[in-house]
């Protein structure tokens, strides 16, 4: 096969199983390294040893590559399709087929681990019809969130890549290439930071220009309930407001430990979303689960709608949208009341 695209799909599926960035990284600047050279010079390197020694290409990704010239599906790929889990069941299997969006992902301007252009070609590959990049905004430093003006460059990026102008690469795995030929819209958007007093973090004339906001909470999680409700209020009352991204805040595993969930109330904040059109988002995460099943049971009650988002890092967790989508089947919930299976111009009508 080729090399190229077997480096690609491994570093995707370890991705997907969120393993160390610097594994990740392994695989995807050798891959950029394999990517430049021609052919005939890349087999002639492996041959005679000087890809072996070329910086940034290690043993294990030379011996992907060696394996991939000879014609064999390299022995690291073959393990990790062998491993790779079914996440879905037969409901969740049929909501999948209705999806077609995900309005929560991140690229390398905020805490995202590569290029816009990559985050666009996965979702193509995964056959998204459209994909809003929702980098942090300027509160969450840590996550080197964007400024005004830094998000206002972004969005002529965005505008680039919707009109062609963006570099492409069609390689990130091996699988059927046909989404080549697919159209997908990458939608303008922001996550932004709700504040302490409720307000949003970032000026209402830039949110105006924006196709979502996903507004969610990432400081302070421990006040207590009546605090947190009425910050979750005024952000919900936002008319800029579209989507309330993983509203609990509790982390259930993976690298970062446990959190707990923030404490508000819950029915009023649901109410609230149902009243001012705020979906609800059920984060796909493996490490959030978030809301918790008792809250996404009090948020069908309530009448809100739901966005199924993968708050994607890296290119291979946009695949991630599976565990939010059999969570949202086993809850019984409606394709209609899911926002991210509505088509582009309904989503665009509804987040205007």
């Amino acid at each position: 096969m080729n090399p190229v695209e077997a480096l690609n799909e491994i570093a995707f599926r370890l991705e997907f199983e969120r393993a160390p960035q610097f594994k990740v990284q392994a695989f995807r600047r050798a891959s950029a390294i394999v990517a430049a050279l021609a052919p005939d010079e890349l087999a002639e390197r492996a041959a005679d040893g000087r890809l072996k020694n070329t910086k940034g290409i290690g043993a294990s990704t030379f011996e992907v590559v060696s394996q991939a010239l000879g014609g064999d599906v390299p022995h690291r790929l073959e393990k990790l399709r062998a491993d790779a889990v079914e996440i879905l069941s037969e409901e969740g299997r049929a909501l999948h087929a209705q999806i077609r969006g995900d309005l929560h992902s991140h690229s390398d301007w905020s805490d995202g681990t590569t290029s816009i252009d990559l985050m666009v070609e996965a979702g193509r590959m995964l056959g998204r019809h459209y994909l809003a990049l929702t980098d942090h905004s300027p509160h969450l430093t840590v996550a080197h969130g964007l400024t005004a003006e830094r998000l206002t460059e972004q969005l002529a990026v965005v505008e680039s890549i919707n009109a062609g102008g963006g570099s492409t690469s069609t390689d990130l795995t091996s699988a059927d290439s046909a989404y080549a030929s697919e159209p997908l819209r990458l939608l303008t958007g922001i996550e932004v930071d709700i504040l302490d007093d409720g307000s949003l973090d970032q000026t209402p004339e830039l949110l105006e220009r924006l196709d979502v906001v996903v507004a969610s909470i990432h400081s302070h999680l421990r006040v207590d309930s009546r605090t947190m409700t009425d910050r979750m209020l005024g952000a919900i009352a936002d008319p800029h407001t579209n989507i309330l991204g993983h509203c609990t805040g509790r982390l259930v595993e993976g690298s970062r430990g446990t959190r707990p969930p923030s404490e508000f109330d819950a029915q009023r904040v649901f109410a609230a979303c149902a009243e001012n059109d705020v979906a609800v988002e059920i984060n796909a995460r493996p490490e959030r689960q978030d809301p918790p099943d008792e809250l996404i049971a009090l948020a069908l009650e309530a009448g809100c709608l739901f966005s199924i988002d993968s708050d994607a890092h890296a290119p291979g967790q946009l695949a991630l949208l599976d565990y939010g989508i059999e969570r949202a089947a086993r809850a019984g919930i409606a394709a209609e009341r899911i926002i991210t299976t509505w088509p582009l111009e309904r989503v665009l009508a509804w987040a205007s």
